[in-house]
């Protein structure tokens, strides 16, 4: 097998980011007859086309999009060692790359990941939105350390990994004062034909929410339903129904969305998952989290 040609790679990562020879060469300082000869050369090494035309443009083929992936963060590496070696000594910044489910709440993603700030070493948190089985994708190529969601890793996942229960917490019900004084009294009765926002299909929360309504023999009028919890928090703010989220962020909620809690109940758990391809935690990062777990589990059991 051949041994990878960096300087290849780099050529490669220039076009790639440039979006044609032309530019790159006027980058490089170098002709366009030269950068195409050593493309040409990688592709052969590789054995894989990684660049297809486009007009006068190039066109990165699968091939090519998973090598500059790569390149991605072997580049960044690079300026972080050049960083560390000329300007901070001794001292390396430490890349915590995290996938945050999107139906998880912003507030627990923040929460969970808090005790990461703790960490001796320089830390630089890379945060990355997306849908389960994305992130997982990324989770088995290395791009991201650990996944956070909201429910176990499915057993239908084509990724090997494992999952940490950081936490559980009870549920709780927001509105604005205006939308809560038009409820009737008492909880949970008050949400008998209350407008209510549901989080998407997605959200484990949803289904656990659903079949608690149904068991309590209420029937809320469900007026929106929203992959994006900040999104659905920012109608509840403006008093478009009531909505639910984990007793945990209850207070941060209320500052920061100006509503109030009107109830809540332990019979809806939702659980707070960290999924990692390995068994056993090593990165700092997520060993502060996995050590804040039986605090944080302490917190949303009350």
């Amino acid at each position: 097998m051949a041994t990878l040609n960096y300087k290849h790679l780099y050529y490669f990562w220039v076009v790639a980011k440039a979006g044609s020879i032309a530019r790159a060469s006027e980058q490089l300082h170098l002709t366009p007859q030269t950068i195409s000869g050593q493309l040409t050369l990688f592709e052969e090494i590789q054995g894989e086309a990684l660049f297809r035309k486009q007009g006068r443009n190039l066109e990165l083929t699968e091939a090519g999009r998973l090598v500059l992936s790569y390149a991605d963060d072997i580049f960044a590496l690079g300026r972080e060692l050049e960083e560390v070696l000329h300007h901070r000594p001794g001292e390396r910044t430490l890349q915590f790359r995290v996938g945050v489910l999107d139906a998880l709440p912003k507030a627990v993603a923040y929460h969970l990941l808090e005790p990461a700030l703790t960490t001796p070493q320089t830390l630089r948190i890379n945060c990355r939105e997306g849908k389960l089985e994305l992130l997982l994708a990324e989770l088995s190529m290395h791009k991201l350390d650990i996944v956070l969601s909201d429910s176990p890793m499915p057993v239908t996942a084509n990724v090997r990994g494992y999952s940490h229960l950081l936490g559980e917490s009870g549920i709780s019900f927001f509105a604005t004062a205006g939308l809560r004084d038009q409820l009737q009294p008492g909880f949970p009765q008050l949400l008998e034909a209350a407008p209510m926002l549901l989080p998407g299909e997605d959200a484990a929360l949803r289904s656990r929410l659903l079949q608690w309504l149904e068991k309590q023999k209420l029937h809320p009028k469900i007026v929106g339903e929203f992959d994006d919890s900040a999104l659905m928090s920012a109608f509840g703010q403006a008093g478009a129904g009531v909505f639910a989220a984990p007793s945990v962020i209850s207070e941060r909620l209320r500052r920061q969305y100006e509503v109030e809690e009107i109830g809540r109940t332990d019979a809806i758990r939702e659980q707070f998952y960290a999924i990692s391809i390995q068994r056993k935690l090593t990165h700092p990062a997520v060993l502060a989290i996995s050590d804040a777990a039986r605090l944080f589990s302490a917190q949303t059991s009350v």
